[in-house]
């Protein structure tokens, strides 16, 4: 069924039409309009490009990514945790690992101007998706790009079937977007099921464990179903073999890979496996894709 959404586009794979310009390596210039922090490393950023028509026909597929750079400073690849519906706002969710995240996290503040340029990659090819149940599995700060998806899946609710999201993270006070997504199940809009690692006597009505055991909790028909998954390295040699003994087939699993990420466009080599430059033919993959170049996954 291909998936019909005038007047939205979502391109499979943007190539060098990027819709910043034409030049691949010159950012648009756009300002920073609210900071937010999930959690002590980690900040949600509302950006809004300082072009009134850029900012109108910036649109993306859930699962690309953009470049954020700073003057002087560098550059980076972030996912978009907001949807393609919510067009006029792009938010990234970035997390304090280095150079550049640390002069953001200091120096960058509501107001500011920086650099984008992107989309960039392929996203979740979201036409296979269409009326089927949709299984979201995010570990750690794997919930970024899989939020998302989410969000996409919920503003289009009427095209999906089942819409359930299993997220496991390593602490009560480490899980994202938990109020939100506490208002999705409310709502109606999704089944979310939580896990973390250990609780160790800290208030949690969630489950304690990894988030693996949260398959066995769900009944769903893998004929009829997709799956989409984003977590740290070691989450992946777990999650995606407790899917495919779940009856997943390979070509229905969708993983993030969007760690690997540098320069965004093919040249700088740092996310090359093989034949495969992780910048250019994902960060999405499916897991039939990836199988045969493990190094993917193992990072």
């Amino acid at each position: 069924m291909s998936l019909q959404l005038p007047p939205l586009h979502l391109p499979r794979h943007v190539g060098r039409e990027l819709v910043t310009g034409a030049d691949p390596y010159v950012p648009a210039v756009a300002r920073v309009l609210r900071i937010h922090e999930l959690i002590p490393d980690v900040r949600l950023f509302d950006l809004r490009f300082t072009d009134a028509e850029l900012a109108r026909r910036f649109t993306w597929r859930p699962g690309q990514f953009v470049e954020l750079s700073v003057l002087g400073v560098g550059e980076g690849p972030f996912s978009l945790p907001s949807s393609p519906t919510r067009q006029g706002v792009v938010q990234l969710g970035i997390r304090r690992v280095g150079v550049l995240t640390n002069f953001l996290f200091d120096h960058v503040h509501e107001g500011d101007e920086v650099g984008l340029r992107g989309p960039l990659g392929h996203g979740f090819p979201i036409e296979l998706f269409v009326d089927r149940d949709v299984l979201l599995v995010a570990g750690g700060l794997g919930i970024v790009p899989i939020r998302g998806l989410l969000h996409f899946l919920i503003d289009l609710r009427h095209l999906f079937r089942r819409v359930v999201v299993l997220y496991g993270s390593r602490s009560p006070e480490r899980v994202l977007f938990r109020e939100e997504l506490e208002t999705f199940v409310r709502r109606g809009d999704a089944e979310i099921l939580l896990t973390v690692d250990a609780v160790e006597g800290r208030p949690w009505k969630g489950r304690e464990g990894f988030v693996t055991e949260l398959i066995d909790d769900i009944e769903f028909d893998p004929q009829n179903s997709v799956a989409a998954a984003c977590g740290p390295p070691v989450f992946y040699r777990f999650v995606l073999d407790k899917l495919v003994k779940s009856g997943f087939h390979k070509d229905r699993i969708f993983l993030s890979l969007e760690r690997r990420m540098e320069c965004g466009v093919g040249k700088c080599g740092h996310c090359a496996v093989g034949y495969t430059f992780t910048c250019l033919h994902g960060p999405v993959f499916s897991y039939w894709d990836a199988v045969n170049l493990p190094e993917l996954i193992d990072q």
